[in-house]
């Protein structure tokens, strides 16, 4: 954690709790990592003064389901359909080492960074060993990103490794209030007979891991919640994904039971997975976040998972989502859907100062001071993200991230996606 104060000057602040609200020429007191105050006048003495009359000033975004070592994958899912989505991982995830999952996990976690995401969930079904899990940790230290790892089971298992789950939560990421911290990402009652689900259920709650799962009506459950319901397995600490093709009464279900979700609007519209569901979601009282999902099938960055959230609203609601609901889906109710509501998601005094300056003097955000909101979600791009802090530290400066070797993660990178292409 960073022991530097550092003053954000004169900026349009966008917060987001309890809803977002934009703070004309407001600064931002950074002190020991947290947010120390926001309001206009702040002293800045002894601070580094960041600058920022023509930036943006808001929450860094939250990504809440993401495949985080398909950045080897880039594009290699688009134009097919779950059921090819399914083949390529199954034919190309046991091809990963351990080596090529560090490799992958890395970049596309300085991906997130460099978009302007400084929380995100990698659900990683890629550990076919402990090496492999060990790697993609290894990697999500390195990137120096807000990080939740979900133990994932790989596409072609049939169970999780429950003992490596174990040894994992026990001896790398027992510390839940560290920056990389742990979930649990089994195959869930979608795809696993309710007595695996049992079991695994028992080993979250024993190890007091957030679990999280696809959920999907499919041939193993046409009422995967229900059958949740039935078996007792109903839990409070529980993350579903998409979820577009069960019925209100089971997103009921999930709101009452406290649970959270995420949808990822990319990735579903890409591979075919039914009706936009973030506004059903929504409407039925569930906390819900936005992800990325995959970028072997959609965009990597927050900016396009929240316009096609907005544009699938507007087909698919009654009552579409508005920009603001929009945005606090990408920060602070992504923070929620992780249980990290407490520490990320808002600019609330108190919280940890993962924050994003956006530049308003780019040709696509001139005159976006007129409506910030709208313009994060509507207008803005990744390469308007000019300053990226993650708990206090500066690991994105005057349109560059200044942690890490870019030009070494992509010749790796590069390398691994032709090993495992078999070029």
């Amino acid at each position: 954690m960073s022991d530097t104060r550092i003053l954000i000057r004169n900026g349009h602040v966008i917060d987001t709790e309890p809803d977002p609200v934009v703070l004309p020429r407001t600064d931002v007191l950074i002190e020991g990592g947290k947010i120390a105050a926001v309001g206009p006048g702040l002293p800045s003495d002894g601070a580094t003064v960041l600058d920022a009359t023509d930036r943006i000033v808001l929450p860094g975004f939250v990504d809440a389901h993401r495949h985080v070592w398909q950045s080897a994958l880039r594009g290699a899912a688009v134009g097919t359909d779950l059921g090819g989505y399914f083949r390529l991982l199954g034919q190309s995830g046991p091809k990963f080492r351990p080596q090529d999952v560090y490799i992958a996990t890395l970049a596309g976690a300085l991906e997130c960074l460099d978009s302007g995401i400084t929380t995100q969930l990698d659900y990683s079904h890629i550990a076919y060993s402990p090496e492999h899990a060990d790697a993609a940790i290894d990697a999500l230290h390195a990137a120096g990103l807000r990080a939740v790892f979900g133990y994932g089971t790989p596409i072609t298992a049939t169970d999780g490794n429950l003992a490596d789950v174990h040894r994992v939560r026990t001896e790398r990421l027992a510390d839940d209030n560290a920056l990389v911290t742990m979930a649990y990402a089994p195959l869930g009652p979608s795809f696993a007979p309710i007595g695996t689900v049992a079991e695994e259920w028992r080993m979250a709650d024993d190890l007091h891991l957030l679990v999280t799962f696809h959920v999907a009506a499919t041939p193993v459950s046409a009422q995967p919640v229900f059958a949740l319901r039935d078996a007792g397995l109903l839990r409070e600490r529980t993350l579903y994904i998409h979820g577009n093709t069960i019925g209100d009464d089971e997103l009921k279900l999930i709101a009452d039971s406290g649970a959270t979700a995420a949808t990822t609007p990319g990735a579903e519209a890409m591979l075919g997975n039914k009706a936009p569901v973030a506004g059903r979601l929504r409407r039925a009282g569930v906390t819900t976040g936005l992800g990325v999902d995959a970028v072997s099938a959609a965009p990597g960055d927050m900016f396009s998972v929240m316009r096609a959230a907005l544009l699938g609203s507007q087909i698919a609601d009654d009552s579409p989502l508005t920009a603001a609901d929009i945005l606090r889906m990408a920060t602070l109710d992504g923070a929620a859907a992780l249980g990290l509501a407490d520490r990320t998601g808002s600019l609330r005094p108190g919280k940890q100062a993962d924050v994003i300056l956006l530049r308003l003097d780019d040709i696509n955000m001139l005159t976006a001071e007129r409506d910030p909101i709208a313009a994060v979600v509507t207008a803005a791009q990744p390469h308007n993200v000019d300053t990226v802090l993650v708990a206090g530290q500066i690991v994105k400066a005057a349109g560059r991230l200044v942690h890490a070797d870019l030009g070494q993660a992509a010749e790796a990178l590069r390398a691994t996606s032709a090993t495992i292409a078999g070029l």
